[in-house]
């Protein structure tokens, strides 16, 4: 099979283009032959090597796994002896966890692994992109964020992948929601339903006055720090990254969180993505996607994703030429 493989930090150049062996389903394992995956700002992370969180898990000097990307969409090919939830033929989507490797055209995952069969009518594309940010917004907002009607949430990072997805499920929570991103992004965001979207480049949304009852950084690009003041008294700072004071955690009612979401329980995630794929076949929620690459542009794909300036999701196509491997 092809994969885009990394076996050195560095720039997107660093990723090459590999016929490597097909992986061998287990007893309690499905192939699934992949038709989607994105590209993440975690998949650019364990590909530079810049961040040294992102080598505790990816390796020290040298990346640990050299195939990267984590959600998928595609068919199983081929079930173990074992498996039983799946069939060959059933389209499926979900996350390969921790072993990641989705950036390849087949994947084998655990049956009892975050993979759950696909909805009529789905793209593979949009699939994969939910998979990504879905993952990621749905346990902030409801478990770290305890989002409840009425509230008043802001998502900074409003047009990426995970806000996107954020703005869609603070509105569906019954929150009042504020946006912020970019000038070319305002209408966008406005059309998936935020209340009220900021310009950053005009306003600093930090300066409100005890505004919001949660903040969701999802870029990470600002701080507890920055964003204390515009929190009500007992507001809620949530970031995927983890770059918190334990000082400034202390110093009022105002609480700031961390989650590393993609580190759930399997079955955690399974349960979330039939929930999130549910709200899609009623039309409640969509995936935003700026662009499709094909597997032998993966390298311009990570170059756009490490601009920080995406749309929604990055897809990222591979070639599908048989259903057998």
């Amino acid at each position: 099979m092809l994969a885009a493989i990394v076996e050195r930090y560095g720039a997107p150049e660093a990723l090459t283009i590999r016929e490597v062996p097909t992986p061998e389903p287990g007893p309690e394992q499905v192939l699934v032959q992949i038709h989607a995956s994105v590209v993440t700002p975690s998949d650019v992370a364990f590909r530079n090597g810049e961040l040294w969180i992102a080598r505790l898990f990816s390796g020290p000097f040298k990346p640990r796994l050299p195939i990267l990307g984590d959600a998928f969409a595609g068919i199983v090919v081929r079930v173990g002896a074992g498996v039983t939830g799946f069939a060959v033929g059933d389209r499926v989507a979900g996350s390969t966890g921790p072993e990641l490797a989705a950036h390849a055209q087949f994947a084998v995952v655990d049956q009892a692994g975050a993979i759950v069969k696909l909805p009529d009518g789905v793209a593979f594309g949009a699939a994969a992109g939910l998979c990504d940010g879905g993952l990621t917004a749905l346990p902030f907002l409801r478990d770290q964020g305890q989002v409840r009607a009425g509230q008043h949430v802001l998502v900074n990072g409003a047009s990426g992948s995970i806000g996107t997805t954020a703005v869609q499920l603070a509105r569906a929570m019954g929150a009042v929601v504020t946006g912020v991103t970019s000038t070319r992004n305002v209408e966008l965001v406005r059309a998936l339903g935020a209340d009220r979207v900021i310009d950053y480049t005009k306003e600093e949304f930090t300066a409100a006055d005890a505004a919001y009852d949660v903040i969701f950084d999802t870029v990470g690009k600002s701080s507890f720090a920055r964003c204390h003041d515009a929190l009500k008294p007992e507001g809620i700072y949530l970031s995927p990254t983890p770059m918190l004071s334990p000082t400034m955690l202390k110093r009022t009612g105002r609480r700031a969180r961390f989650a590393a979401t993609g580190l759930r329980r399997p079955v955690d995630k399974a349960k979330d993505l039939i929930q999130l794929f549910d709200w899609v076949s009623q039309e409640k929620l969509r995936t935003v996607i700026e662009r499709d690459y094909a597997l032998a542009e993966i390298a311009a794909a990570h170059a756009r994703v490490e601009t920080g300036h995406k749309v929604g999701s990055i897809v990222v196509n591979m070639p599908v030429t048989s259903m057998e491997p």
